[in-house]
């Protein structure tokens, strides 16, 4: 009995996080301060292009942002990291490659 029960409460936690995720696409943008200008990323519209979740968020969306889980010495960084996972889709599906593309002043 003991064992059904915390099959069913691990089932109900689970179907909680995979509503939640569904009803929460993330922040409607999300700007990234950078030298050359501010990086507007709006999740709509790269989910309705087709772009997965873990293309940015390896680990899932309930994992929140990079620096949940990098504090920036121990991974790759994010400038790097987001150049490579932008410039190859932008390249894939012809989004801005130019820098002025992304990068506003």
């Amino acid at each position: 009995m003991a064992k059904s029960l915390f099959v069913v409460l691990v089932m109900i936690a689970f179907l909680a996080g995979a509503v939640n995720v569904s009803a929460n696409r993330g922040p409607v943008e999300v700007k990234i301060n950078a030298k050359p200008g501010t990086v507007t990323y709006r999740h709509a519209e790269h989910t309705e292009r087709g772009m997965e979740c873990s293309s940015c968020h390896h680990k899932g969306v309930l994992s929140g942002t990079c620096r949940r889980c990098h504090d920036g010495n121990q991974a790759p960084d994010f400038k790097v990291v987001a150049h490579k996972i932008c410039w190859d889709c932008h390249k894939a599906s012809s989004g801005p490659t130019e820098c002025k593309g992304c990068h506003v002043k």
